[in-house]
């Protein structure tokens, strides 16, 4: 497995540095928005249609799942069962067109319903966070066990995405100290592979969608971090193509968040998430 994940950290860093970076520096990429308002580029599909190929040469047995298909074409991926690759071929579009240096390329193994093998590519720092399962994680192929979190929530910075709470915890969150900061850097995937690096504490979001959390949850477990949705539910419990991210350094963190989500009594029941 871990012959494969220099395959495919190869395949992502080929990516970044040929098509996201020249692409990024020229900025004259054409962009349209999607039917939820979200931008797209036409790098994000020529990124995500050289990944395709490209794992397509390393097993064309086994499917994808990216950010650029149709909902149906996602679906069928996710419901079909056995294996597939789900990509972001270019994670903070937003920034990337503003233009602000924060942008990964995001890759997962699904196997048997769950992430076994991940990486994240930083191209502008040049750095690939990576995991397989049970291998531990990595930074630029260095094995890599973050300093151990030993400090109560009022003490953490972590990343909040205030946009997609609900108003009244976000208003919660916003009006009273309950951690020292937040940050919100328009990446997904760099925020996972922070909190597994240990350059954050937590992670707290309304609602990611599958292609956001596929790699960076394996990297974050495989450094010792917890992660469910606001229910204590791990992501990977039910087949669906979004959930809402608690993910924390450790235990007492993360149940300290589940405690201050559910106390909120917003996100109590699974009634008005996916399944």
């Amino acid at each position: 497995m871990l012959s494969l994940l220099s395959q495919v950290e190869s395949i992502a860093k080929e990516v970044g540095h040929h098509i996201l970076l020249p692409a990024f520096i020229s900025q004259t990429s054409i962009q349209t928005r999607k039917s939820d308002g979200s931008i797209v580029t036409e790098t994000d599909e020529k990124a995500q249609a050289f990944i395709q190929e490209a794992l397509q040469k390393l097993d064309p047995n086994i499917g994808f799942l990216g950010e650029e298909m149709s909902e149906v074409e996602q679906l069928k991926a996710l419901h079909d069962g056995g294996k597939f690759w789900c990509v972001d071929p270019l994670d903070g579009t937003g920034n990337f067109t503003t233009p602000m240096p924060l942008f990964a390329v995001s890759i997962a193994l699904i196997k048997d319903g769950k992430p076994v093998l991940a990486c994240i590519y930083d191209p502008v720092r040049d750095e690939m966070f990576a995991a397989v399962q049970g291998s531990g994680f990595r930074i630029n192929q260095q094995p890599y066990t973050p300093i151990p979190i030993d400090k109560p929530l009022g003490d953490c910075i972590g990343f909040v995405d205030f946009k997609r709470l609900k108003p009244a915890l976000a208003t919660k969150l916003a009006t009273q100290k309950h951690y020292r900061s937040q940050r919100n850097i328009g990446t997904c995937a760099l925020e996972w592979a922070w909190l597994a690096a240990g350059r954050s504490q937590f992670i707290l979001h309304g609602g990611q969608k599958l292609w956001d959390y596929a790699a960076g949850l394996l990297l974050a477990e495989e450094a010792n971090c917890v992660a469910t949705d606001f229910c204590g539910i791990h992501p990977f419990a039910k087949s669906r193509l979004s959930c809402p991210i608690l993910a924390a350094s450790n235990t007492p963190l993360h149940q300290t968040w589940l405690y201050l989500v559910d106390e909120s009594n917003e996100y109590s029941t699974l009634a008005d998430r996916e399944t």
